[in-house]
């Protein structure tokens, strides 16, 4: 399968479920708002997708929360079904992504370095 068809299948389905994800679980005790669908890895033969997830805030629930998403995704699976047709509606994997979490740490990190602004590191060339 071509991997440019690979990458609209994981676009698609990522906007599909980052949608579907608050409007299953609105009236219910899962904190839609604090969860990011931030990629989506479809297999070639689009059968399997692996759902990458960010949660802001909840460091102490966030594995109960992944459970939640995967105990519920078969309600996920069928609500994307109906937007999205494909062949074969792929088996969904929610896995937690705390690559953001990273980089806000890396931020933060370099944000308490004492670097004073506007001084650019020294040429050590002779101006010719």
């Amino acid at each position: 399968m071509s991997s440019a068809r690979i990458i609209r299948v994981n676009e698609l389905l990522k906007r599909e479920i980052a949608v579907d994800i608050p409007r299953l679980f609105a009236n219910t005790f899962f904190d839609t708002g604090s969860v990011t669908v931030t990629h989506v890895e479809t297999g070639s033969d689009l059968r399997d997708a692996t759902v990458y997830v960010s949660i802001f805030g909840h460091e102490e629930t966030r594995d109960g929360m992944i459970r939640f998403l995967n105990r519920h995704r078969h309600e996920i699976q069928s609500r994307m079904s109906k937007n999205v047709i494909l062949k074969y509606t792929p088996r969904l994997y929610f896995k937690l992504d705390d690559s953001i979490e990273s980089g806000d740490r890396v931020l933060s990190i370099l944000s308490q370095l004492n670097i004073p602004e506007g001084d650019e590191p020294q040429n050590n060339e002779p101006e010719t």
